[in-house]
């Protein structure tokens, strides 16, 4: 069995099977068994969503870490979403990106769907940021 050793600083959030954790202390945990969680700066609040890939991550991110109920239909929320952003993008490379974080998603990868996403917020602030 393997185990992951995660250490967090005081005041870091991390949500664990739908349920966010804050923590008092600098801890250290073990997680012995398989999960859904995220921590820290991965964790996209509603409030930072204000732009198209930002809005696929967060769907990305409920599908991943949401509880049962929200996850089917954030992962529905991501398909559109992803759909729209490459009719809007010139992109190939972006597309494709897509496509994978979709198909990761799908397969209940969510982990490497969101990794995938962050690559496509990147390139978002990147293309905002060169038209400015």
């Amino acid at each position: 069995m393997s185990v992951l050793v995660l250490e967090l600083r005081q005041g870091d959030i991390m949500i664990l099977n739908g349920a966010p954790i804050r923590f008092r202390t600098k801890s250290r945990i073990e997680l012995t068994a398989k999960a859904r969680f995220m921590f820290g700066k991965q964790i996209l609040r509603p409030d930072e969503v204000n732009t198209p890939a930002k809005q696929i991550y967060f769907a990305l991110q409920t599908a991943y870490i949401g509880t049962d109920e929200e996850r089917q239909s954030a992962l529905v929320r991501a398909r559109e979403l992803i759909e729209q952003f490459k009719e809007a993008t010139t992109s190939a490379l972006a597309r494709e990106i897509l496509d994978r974080a979709l198909e990761c998603a799908k397969s209940d990868d969510c982990y490497e769907a969101l990794k995938l996403s962050r690559r496509i917020m990147r390139h978002e602030a990147a293309v905002l940021q060169s038209c400015q």
